[in-house]
């Protein structure tokens, strides 16, 4: 489902790169057995190939939609060090997207009474650290992270903190990020991720 960022990043990746799919909306969670007959794992996203091979994780999904993309289309810097960052900034997005889960699971499955203070703050302040990192990056961005193209670490970012800011907004104060707020926006302004919306 598109409220999941991996899924989300992944689909804008793949309109982006020029990869046609069918998008199929699936819960985890209340489509489990529905899931499972497509993958014995039941992980989001999951990619059906053509021939049935499956892939899973977002990463992996657009890593072979860079290899399949027509003409050649890439999200990713071929220059080393604008690769280094990209991946950087990548996993500082990632990272995001992890500790924000983990907020929604701590508060949504477990029960008051076994949610645990210390972790939670734990993730919290890692979530609080990835976003303090992108918080320049976003900043100086023109207007993208790397330059004039919107690339793979602009998707991952912008997917990232509206995933954020829908689950858990009185974790992360938007107005302590300003320019991570206003990079987000200008991406959802975009025709991918508009066709794609988180909810």
């Amino acid at each position: 489902m598109l409220d999941s960022p991996y899924v989300r990043r992944a689909a804008i990746s793949l309109r982006l790169l020029g990869v046609p799919f069918t998008h199929r909306s699936l819960s985890v969670f209340r489509g489990f057995d529905t899931f499972r007959a497509i993958h014995p794992v039941v992980k989001a996203p999951t990619l059906v190939c053509d021939d049935g091979e499956a892939l899973i994780d977002s990463t992996l999904i657009i890593d072979h939609a860079e290899a399949i993309s027509p003409g050649g289309r890439s999200l990713m810097p071929v220059a080393p060090a604008e690769r280094r960052r990209a991946l950087q900034l990548i996993g500082l997005a990632l990272a995001a997207c992890e500790k924000t889960v983990q907020i929604v699971y701590e508060h949504q499955l477990r029960p008051p009474e076994k949610q645990h203070a210390p972790w939670l703050e734990r993730v919290q302040g890692q979530l609080h650290a990835a976003y303090g990192l992108l918080e320049p990056a976003a900043r100086a961005a023109q207007p993208w992270l790397l330059g004039a193209q919107i690339g793979q670490a602009d998707v991952t970012l912008a997917v990232a903190w509206r995933f954020t800011q829908l689950m858990v907004p009185e974790v992360v104060d938007a107005t302590a990020y300003p320019a991570l707020a206003a990079f987000s926006a200008r991406a959802e302004q975009l025709p991918a991720f508009i066709a794609l919306p988180p909810v």
